[in-house]
């Protein structure tokens, strides 16, 4: 079949402008691609805009990179519609956003018997707003016993919101009376008592699609050096357990542009935190691994795109709930075969046969822009928009340092 299909790509953002100008500047200059059936498709993007709609209305877009929907309800109402009356593909899905909230991702988690640590949820602090809550709290609500719950964890233990994000109100327990002090100032947040874990590497995958991108994180050094470049830091058995958790989660819950925290204890891997709606892939956090990213983001939505792959707005939970159940398989052979059914949704071998054959020159042109004037321009808006005047010089040096070991690296590979 001959002609030409054309595609806008909808970014729904906030105040995020680094990783978007590298993503038009790359799909600006993506080209027609081809399909291997006679088509050719062409790509563009726009900006979206928070306006009125009727439900009625067709969108223009046959894809939307949402990083805004988790917290403003407007845009997310659009989604939902345009995702149910208009089949468009949403990287995340807006139905499964209460699962973001970490409570029900752990519950999903550990019903397929993944290690996550022992959590508990407690009542809130401070009374909800609402007419009815004294009566039902008279008649309903039972008294317990804080201390008696977290020495039934074991100290110390990290009190953090069920709905968190950005490290937002989490605090590491130690004794009794850090564990009141936070439970008292936590307010109108509903909170989880999780244990801690000695671990030997704290581990955070970035999955964007069929991909995923494992590295070493530093949750105590400061944003710009909390991702630490450093490679084969992971047994081989870990690293494939990391990645593999990582596609499980998103594939259960369909989402498709997420990051999962793991801390890995010699072969063990316990995921802590994996439901984020809006991933951090801004210049200033991965520094050395944005190329990668903004790549990859260009690749599966190409891919999606291109080969007309329907949205999924179906969980279908219960395969997975299937395999879990199963007493005859040991934890490994459970994980493999979540595995398999997650790299079935993202159809890991057709994308990767797509990308060869496709795309097969975008590696490079993604190595020469990260060589090129372009990107040393937007790591220095980037910079001068982000951090005070007087530390600009030294920041601009710092991760013009890290892109340049990046291109360093990736010339070495492409030249293998």
């Amino acid at each position: 079949m001959d002609g030409e299909v054309r595609h806008l790509v909808g970014l729904l953002l906030g105040t995020e402008d680094d990783w978007p100008r590298a993503f038009e500047y790359l799909v600006d200059g993506l080209g027609p691609v081809p399909d291997g059936t006679g088509r050719r498709h062409v790509f563009a993007t726009e900006r979206l805009t928070i306006e009125p709609f009727s439900l009625r209305s067709k969108p223009r877009n046959d894809l939307v990179i949402d990083r805004l929907a988790y917290w403003y309800y407007h845009p997310r109402e659009w989604l939902k519609k345009v995702a149910l009356m208009d089949d468009v593909y949403l990287l995340n899905s807006p139905f499964t956003f209460q699962a973001m909230e970490k409570h029900a991702a752990y519950c999903a988690m550990m019903r397929l018997g993944l290690k996550v640590p022992e959590t508990v949820l407690v009542p809130y602090k401070n009374p909800v707003d609402h007419d009815k809550y004294a009566f039902t709290a008279q008649r309903y609500n039972q008294p317990f016993d804080l201390d008696a719950i977290a020495a039934g964890i074991g100290y110390p233990l990290y009190m953090k919101p069920y709905d968190g994000g950005g490290w937002r109100g989490v605090s590491r327990v130690n004794n009794p009376g850090e564990l009141h002090r936070a439970y008292n100032s936590s307010g109108g947040m509903l909170m989880h008592l999780q244990a801690s874990v000695d671990y030997d590497v704290f581990a955070r995958a970035l999955s964007i699609g069929a991909e995923t991108m494992v590295m070493r994180f530093d949750p105590a050094a400061p944003m710009h050096s909390r991702y630490r470049v450093e490679h084969d830091f992971l047994g081989a058995a870990a690293g494939i357990e990391t990645i593999t958790i990582s596609r499980v989660v998103n594939a259960f819950f369909r989402w498709e542009f997420n990051s999962c925290e793991m801390l890995v204890r010699e072969t063990d891997v316990y995921p802590i935190d994996y439901a984020n709606a809006c991933p951090d892939i801004s210049i200033t956090s991965l520094h050395y691994y944005f190329p990668w990213a903004i790549k990859t983001l260009l690749k599966w939505t190409v891919f999606c795109l291109a080969t007309g792959r329907r949205p999924r707005l179906d969980t279908d939970t219960r395969r997975y709930f299937d395999i879990s159940d199963r007493s005859d398989l040991d934890y490994g052979q459970k994980l493999a075969a979540y595995r398999r059914l997650a790299d079935e949704y993202f159809a890991v071998d057709d994308y990767l046969q797509f990308c060869a054959a496709q795309l097969p020159d975008l590696d490079q042109r993604v190595l020469d822009w990260a060589a090129g004037p372009d990107f040393d321009r937007l790591i220095v808006d980037t910079v001068k928009a982000t951090y005070p005047a007087h530390e600009h010089e030294r920041f601009i040096a710092h991760f013009r340092g890290l892109t340049s070991l990046w291109v360093t690296d990736e010339t070495a590979r492409l030249s293998s």
